[in-house]
């Protein structure tokens, strides 16, 4: 079973209860221009989808802040991190100026 999840029965009824549930972890991670920053907290999600789910809900309520300080030529990145801290996924906002 994913993750770490342990099925025990008990009793003669056979009721099943859940041992030792974990979800998997992940961080987000901003990066705009040279600042670069990790979360510390993580988030638990229960599996890639819901994590996909949770970053671009996340990105939506902050993209009106986002783009009314973002400068031209520059580039806004999210990334969700997985447990070691690898990217799993990246939103970006990209700034450019054609002249």
């Amino acid at each position: 079973m994913p993750f770490g999840i342990a099925l025990r029965a008990h009793g003669l009824g056979g009721a099943i209860t859940r041992v030792g549930v974990s979800m998997p972890l992940y961080f987000f991670r901003i990066r705009n221009g040279r600042y670069s920053g990790s979360a510390d907290q993580a988030t638990e999600c229960a599996d890639r989808e819901a994590a996909w789910k949770e970053m671009t809900s996340v990105c939506a309520d902050m993209a009106a802040g986002i783009s009314r300080k973002l400068q031209e030529n520059s580039e806004w990145n999210m990334e969700l991190l997985d447990e070691a801290k690898k990217p799993v996924f990246r939103i970006s906002i990209i700034a450019e100026s054609f002249d």
